[in-house]
Order: C-alpha cells, then sequence, then structure tokens
C-alpha cells in the first residue's frame, strides 16, 4: 500500500469512510471482550492515539521490534493470555458470526472463504468433521479452496503458546519469518480439535486494486452524503463526509471522500480520497488519494488513475 503507509499506518487507512481498523473492531462488537492486545510495529504511535481517543475498552500496546511473523507477533502476548483468545489480522475486514465461540468446546476455531484464486493462500484441509488436517501454503494442486483469512478463535491457549515455542525451537522459518499455521499443526498433532468455519465476506485491504474493490462493496452497506453539494450528480453508493465543498461534479458510483475535502468540476469513480485535499478539473478513476493531496487538471477531458501519498501535487497539463 505504498506510498500511503510511508506516513500512515496500514490499519488506519481509510475504506468506505472510515479506517480499516474500525471496520474490524466493529465486527468484534457483542463479544465479551477482557482485553485488547494490539501488536504494532511501523507508525505504532499512531494505532495507540487513535484507539486512546475513541474507544473506551481497555488496551495494551506492545511493538514488534523484531519483524519475525505472525507466530512472532502472537508469541509476545503470551505473557498477558489467561484465558481463550481471538487473533484478528488487520488488513482484512470480515463478516462472520463470532457468537459461535460462546458455545465451542472444540480447541479452536479457524475460519476460511472459499476462493477459486487458491494458489494466492493458504488453504485449508478439513475431515468430514469439519476439523482441520492441513494447512497448506499456496498449493499447486486444488487440494482445497478454503483460504486462511487470518482469523482465530483459541479455546485452548496454552497448547497454543506451547505451538509456537515449538516452531521456534525448531526453527521452522517461512522466507525468514515464524507463522502461525505450523503452530496449529503442532496443536493438531498433540490431539486437538481445530473447527474450520466459514465467512459470508472476506474484504481484502493489503493492496490497492482489492482495496477499491473491497470499498466498492462495503459502500453499498455505507453510503451517505453529510456535506451539501451544489450542481453536482451523485451515483450510488457514495460517501461524502462532513465538512467537503463539492461544486458541479459527477460522483460516483463506489467513491469514498473523507471529511474537509474541495472537489470542483470532477468527475470520480471508483477512488478514495482521505481527508483536506483537493481535486478540480479533473476526470479520476480507480485511485487513492491521500491526506491533503492536490490534483488540478485544465478541464474533465484530463482522466488519470492515481494512487498518491499525503500531501502530494500534481498538476495535469
Amino acid at each position: 500500500m505504498r506510498p500511503h503507509t510511508h506516513t500512515k499506518a496500514k490499519p488506519l487507512l481509510p475504506v468506505a469512510g472510515k479506517p480499516v481498523l474500525d471496520h474490524v473492531l466493529d465486527c468484534l462488537k457483542g463479544l465479551d471482550i477482557s482485553e485488547y492486545i494490539f501488536i504494532t510495529g511501523h507508525l505504532k504511535e499512531q494505532i495507540e492515539e487513535h484507539i486512546k481517543k475513541n474507544y473506551t475498552f481497555k488496551a495494551r500496546f506492545i511493538e514488534q521490534q523484531v519483524k519475525d511473523g505472525t507466530a512472532g507477533a502472537c508469541r509476545l502476548a503470551e505473557p498477558y493470555v489467561h484465558e481463550p483468545l481471538l487473533i484478528v489480522f488487520v488488513d482484512t475486514i470480515f463478516d462472520a458470526d463470532l457468537s459461535v465461540i460462546k458455545a465451542s468446546e472444540d480447541d479452536g476455531i479457524i475460519w476460511a472463504k472459499e476462493v477459486e484464486d487458491y494458489q494466492r493462500f493458504g488453504v485449508i484441509v478439513h475431515d468430514k468433521q469439519g476439523h482441520v488436517t492441513s494447512i497448506v501454503e499456496k498449493p499447486t494442486e486444488p487440494i482445497s479452496k478454503l483460504a486462511n483469512i487470518g482469523l482465530y478463535y483459541i479455546r485452548n491457549h496454552a497448547l497454543f503458546f506451547e505451538g509456537i515455542r515449538y516452531v521456534y525451537e525448531k526453527d521452522l522459518k517461512v522466507k525468514g519469518e515464524y507463522f502461525l499455521p505450523e503452530a496449529f499443526m503442532y496443536m493438531i498433532r498433540k490431539g486437538a480439535k481445530l473447527k474450520v468455519l466459514g465467512v459470508d465476506g472476506w474484504y481484502d485491504c493489503g493492496a490497492p486494486e482489492t482495496t477499491l474493490e473491497s470499498n466498492a462493496i462495503l459502500l453499498k452497506r455505507r453510503h451517505a452524503v453529510k456535506s451539501p453539494v451544489t450542481e453536482t450528480k451523485i451515483i450510488e453508493p457514495v460517501f461524502i463526509d462532513k465538512g467537503c465543498a463539492v461544486e458541479g461534479c459527477v460522483i460516483g458510483p463506489n467513491v469514498s471522500v473523507a471529511e474537509g475535502c474541495t472537489l470542483k468540476n470532477a468527475v470520480l469513480k471508483d477512488c478514495i480520497i482521505d481527508r483536506n485535499s483537493t481535486v478540480k478539473d479533473v476526470t479520476l478513476s480507480e485511485s487513492i488519494l491521500g491526506e491533503e493531496t492536490f490534483i488540478e487538471g485544465r478541464s474533465r477531458e484530463h482522466r488519470a488513475s492515481l494512487l498518491l501519498g499525503d500531501h502530494a501535487k500534481t498538476w495535469l497539463r
């Protein structure tokens, strides 16, 4: 997601009118969570500030100073985990009924989504009872189309951390990092039952093209125009936040505009525009603009698809 992640922590990138992290936290509402543990890294202070400013739940922040993979991230939380835990990756948004964990008697649950391009993912193979038998990274043969999406409930937390220690003791690295599937396979070899459950939706926000796709899907349930518009055609779904000045434009479909933006004589389609940006006299599609960006053309005849980080300035002549 560079250049956007040069200046903004990846979980705070906007999609459908709010940060990815906020979409994920919305999915956890209604659960009895005693503490949220955030494993942070690049621009960690932004995550801490955002959580402290917008949420009142008990939160702990741990910096992963050595980037040694997802198993390494979870390993940092072990001293603070004394009960079942939920592990959530924050570059994907999901639709899943998490209330099932309340009645679960399995050692854990791994959520998955059936995909056609299974070669891109770690896929999950399960038995007739729906319990994991193996996790295969980027298979060449279609042994399974259930992609591992990065959402896990771990009831047997003691065995889980034992599995992580095993991964480190045996130095089971993949491309220099330690990952969770090896810890899960350790649990299974020790007799653990990890249930596979599907999700209704899985919206990747880890690359520009998939972020724009996710933005389009999520806007269908979260579209609103919170600022007055003048001589402007709105083609839903569109989200325009408060404090924007919009004049003489065609906006949509699938456009998300953060607060404080100025849009004049512009045509926008399939775009995400972050706060306090200005777009004038141009046609943009499939574009993601950071905060306080400035784009000006000579007329709507200027067409472009742009990925611009914060504070970028562009003139189309």
